[in-house]
């Protein structure tokens, strides 16, 4: 039983963010398609953002009027939501409509506005459902929702989303050098499958996940009648006989705590100075993770080369399950030892940035030293804030149901500000120079 629910709440997890990262996995291919080009991120940060008004109206919701919402009802509805919306995803992906005189993808961005609205409101309802598990099925879940960045990551490196070669062509005299001659420039290759089929292993995933919380949902409802069933608390109130005489009844009143689906009895208690920290911690590591360092992963990365801005993406995506695995056997809910953790995730978050100032000429460019340092930073920074995030959830759970509640709706708020700060940066005020690597020359 606990094995199955182990895999039931990984599965469950899979369904929180897995949409909105297979389609920032995806963006090499589609900005070749869509009319927006590479102005398609900028596009796609503020939909996102505009979705925070789902997890905005449920936290409003549990704390103006507690117990009205439906928790069950409101996961069944996000998730058959994104199921139909990866599915129409991949039949009208592409189609593209004229507004204020120009071509725009709007069936795009509607439908990317529905699947950023389960992934942000998976934040605030997700965590708390699991709540009615013990704690070691929380930690499982954030493995599921590691895997969620993971997997179509994988599959886009299987696909071969973005890979290049620079290749020599010709120039005539209409160039602006004035002349003839050869030059190198980047080549994109085809993808091994179509962007369709990607689309519908999304969907596929989705439905991996809605029938996993199916399963729990099932579950947590048996257990819940069977312990009502059982009356434990009239029973085992009235037992004289010892412990060698107890019948099966009684047996079930002396394990009734040890039942892998319902949750422990909690005892923790922190001041409100280090709930503070806490919850500093949760909008720290998600503002970073979430919405500051993605802008600008791929001027961090790319000055080194097409496979070494690939590998940094793939061991990112890999760093959160692993992180995820260690905190399941290695459990350090000091807050002393979690604050130097964040420190440390910082100093190499700080690294991938100022590699992203100086792009397209970052440090040791063209060196293999120089590859292996963004590669190592982009998996210490990845690995060490995932595993501060699984901890703080880990002592939030055991506080209560609004305590996660309002843990998600910290994360989607550090979220927000990352993207709300770095998209003017990024997108207005140009701060980041993109190169391209085959052509791009750096002095020594």
């Amino acid at each position: 039983m606990a094995l199955l629910v182990h895999a039931l709440a990984c599965a469950f997890g899979l369904g929180s963010w897995v949409a909105v990262n297979g389609l920032w996995v995806e963006l090499p291919l589609i900005v070749n398609t869509l009319p927006e080009g590479w102005e398609l991120p900028s596009y796609l940060t503020v939909i996102i953002q505009l979705a925070n008004v789902g997890p905005l109206i449920i936290t409003l919701m549990h704390k103006l009027s507690p117990g009205r919402l439906n928790e069950r009802t409101a996961i069944y509805t996000i998730l058959s939501i994104g199921v139909l919306s990866c599915l129409l995803l991949a039949f009208f992906w592409d189609e593209t409509s004229i507004v204020a005189g120009a071509s725009h993808s709007t069936a795009f961005f509607i439908i990317t506005f529905f699947l950023s609205l389960v992934d942000c409101t998976s934040s605030v309802t997700f965590l708390p459902f699991m709540m009615q598990f013990p704690a070691k099925y929380i930690t499982t879940y954030f493995i599921g929702e590691g895997l969620s960045g993971f997997i179509p990551g994988i599959a886009a490196l299987a696909q071969g989303v973005g890979m290049a070669q620079c290749v020599n062509f010709s120039q005539t005299a209409e160039n602006h050098t004035g002349g003839n001659g050869w030059f190198l420039q980047t080549q994109y290759l085809p993808p091994n499958f179509s962007t369709e089929v990607f689309f519908f292993f999304l969907t596929a995933m989705m439905c991996i996940s809605l029938s996993a919380f199916v399963a729990l949902d099932r579950l947590r409802r048996q257990s819940d009648e069977n312990l009502a069933a059982d009356s434990v608390a009239s029973v085992c109130s009235g037992l004289d006989n010892p412990a060698e005489d107890t019948d099966g009844d009684d047996l079930k009143c002396q394990n009734k705590d040890e039942s892998p689906i319902g949750p422990p009895l909690s005892g923790s208690s922190h001041s409100v100075y280090q709930l503070t920290f806490i919850y500093f911690l949760v909008v720290w590591v998600n503002g970073a993770t979430n919405g500051v360092l993605p802008s600008v992963q791929t001027y961090s990365c790319m000055p080194y080369g097409n496979l070494a801005y690939h590998l940094s993406a793939g061991l990112a995506s890999v760093a959160n399950p692993v992180a995820c695995t260690i905190a399941m056997f290695f459990k350090n809910r000091s807050l002393t030892f979690l604050g130097v953790l964040t420190l440390l995730g910082t100093g190499f978050g700080s690294y991938n940035m100022a590699m992203a100032a100086m792009s397209p000429c970052p440090l040791l460019q063209g060196s293999v030293v120089g590859e292996v340092l963004i590669l190592l930073s982009w998996l210490f920074f990845t690995g060490t804030l995932s595993y501060v995030q699984v901890m703080v959830g880990i002592i939030l759970r055991d506080h209560s149901h609004s305590a996660l509640v309002w843990c998600g709706a910290a994360s989607q708020m550090g979220s927000l500000v990352g993207s709300l700060i770095m998209f003017p940066l990024v997108n207005i005020l140009k701060l980041f120079k993109s190169g391209d690597f085959c052509n791009t020359k750096c002095p020594l």
